[in-house]
Order: C-alpha cells, then structure tokens, then sequence
C-alpha cells in the first residue's frame, strides 16, 4: 500500500482540479449570461435600423448594401465559423461536413472563421478563398472585413455552432439575406413608430440609394456579429459543460484520494499496534520462561 505522504500529494493536486474546474465552470456560465445580454441589444438596434430601411428602399431586392450597378459574383460564398482552439468536442468536424455537403469549388467560395476549421479544410485539402481568426473578446466585434466579402456575392450561407442549452448545441446553416428579411420583419412588428420616414419628410445625404446600401451593410455585419456571438455562445456552453463533467470527476477522485489516504494511515497506525502487541506478547513470554527456569 502507498504510504500516507504519497497519497496525501495526489489529495493536494486533486484539490487544485477541483478549484480550477469550479472557476472555469463559473467562468463560462458568466460568459453565457453576457452574451445572450449582447445579443438581445444587437436584436432591438437591428429592429430600429430595419424600421427606417424598409419604409426607405425602393425594391424588395436586398442587394447586401452593394451599390446597384456593381455585379455580383455568381459563385454562392459559404461562410463557417468553427472554434479557436482543438478543445470543442465533435462540433466542428460536424459544423464542416454541413457545408461540404453538395460542395464544388466552381460553385462555391469558403470563408473560414476559427483556426479549428482552417485546419480541419487543410487536412481535407479543400481551399479556402479567406481565413479570419474568432475573435477573443465578446464586445466590439469587428466583422467589416466579413461584411466586405458578403456584399460581392448574390448569395451567401453562414454555418455556426447554434445555443440550444447547457447540455445540447447544435450546427445550423443560414441564407442571410433570408435571415435578414426575416429578423427585420419580425422586429417591425415589435416596434410601435408612428413616424413616416421618407423623402417627403427627411432629407438623405447624399442620396437615398447610398443611405439604404449604408442601412444594408450595417443589418448584414449585425445579422454577422449575432451568428459569431451564437457560435461564442454554443462554444461556451460547450465549455461549461466539459468543465461540469471534469468538476464532478474531480470531485469523485478527490473523494476517493481521501479515503486511500485515511486507509493508509489507518493500516500503519493497525500495523504499528500490531508489532506493539507483538512485541508484548514476546516479552511476556520471555518473562514466563524464565520464571518456570
């Protein structure tokens, strides 16, 4: 049996485990409130930037805030958004088999988000026409860059890693101007204005047209900044729930360390009785001999 100093240092490391899955734990779930907070705010300033635009624009067409006589390019721009690090579980392998499906490079052009994807497509040996890191932090997301890319493309699919619960995250694609369209619809209802917004009541500088391409690009880089936030968001819970599941092993092997520990210096406290009666038992014995001498 392991002596009592060795064990008592497996104790000491396990305890360390058990605190730092504890803070990570928490560290997560924090993360996971602030970004539903996020994402909710970007939703109410998406609904007031789609209030005006839509009573302002002159078609149904959402053109990605790309000026009307620039072409498009004729290739559909697939975007995904994969995690940073190699610790996300099966999410991505998932979240990049979704966009390969029906994938041909004379149809299709990829932008990847997320080092974990980039390597995943390298591996396969499928070109990427952009790379972009996730970002780390969780406000002031810059997805220009992004935005830029989308409005050369009639069309342009987003797959993320979506928030379902704590326990369940899922991968979802989506057409973006679908979503665009949809989400600004749904807002409107929402929002009680009676204010007309037109040409007859305001002025536009410098022109209506380059003020709904504005309004166009700025829903596109919040319906953008809302998908990576959803994917930040799967990928913390994804998180929480590894940091759970190792916080109770933790805990199971520090319970278990602890009762090696008390059963070993409970064995040597039994083995050093048992020498002690032993030993007297000897010299009783010793000393019966030598009375009967």
């Amino acid at each position: 049996m392991r002596r009592p100093q060795e064990i008592a240092k497996d104790v000491a490391t396990m305890s360390t485990m058990v605190n730092l899955t504890s803070v990570f734990e928490s560290l997560a779930s924090m993360r996971i409130s602030q970004i539903k907070g996020k994402v909710q705010q970007s939703e109410k300033f998406f609904g007031e930037l789609w209030n005006i635009y839509h009573q302002i624009r002159v078609d149904d067409t959402f053109r990605f805030g790309r000026a009307e006589q620039k072409k498009a390019h004729k290739k559909e721009l697939r975007i995904a958004i994969t995690a940073e690090g190699g610790f996300s579980g099966d999410i991505d392998q998932r979240l990049i088999r979704l966009m390969l499906e029906g994938y041909d490079k004379n149809l299709h052009d990829i932008i990847i988000i997320g080092h974990h994807g980039a390597v995943q497509l390298a591996q396969q040996g499928i070109e990427f026409k952009k790379y972009f890191k996730l970002p780390k932090q969780d406000e002031d997301i810059n997805v220009e860059p992004i935005t830029e890319e989308a409005t050369q493309y009639d069309n342009t699919i987003a797959y993320y890693q979506s928030y379902q619960s704590l326990s369940v995250q899922n991968v979802k694609k989506m057409n973006l101007s679908k979503a665009v369209k949809e989400q600004g619809e749904a807002s409107v209802e929402q929002i009680v204005n009676d204010e007309i917004i037109s040409e007859q009541t305001y002025i536009f500088e410098p022109s209506t047209y380059e003020v709904v391409e504005h309004l166009e690009r700025s829903m596109t880089s919040i319906i953008l900044a809302q998908i990576v936030l959803e994917s930040k968001l799967a990928q913390y819970a994804s998180r929480f729930k590894a940091m759970t599941a190792a916080h109770e092993r933790a805990d199971d092997s520090l319970a278990e360390f602890r009762m090696m520990y008390n059963r070993s210096k409970r064995a040597i406290k039994d083995a050093r009785l048992k020498e002690i009666v032993i030993g007297m038992r000897k010299v009783k014995a010793a000393r019966e001999a030598k009375v009967e001498a």
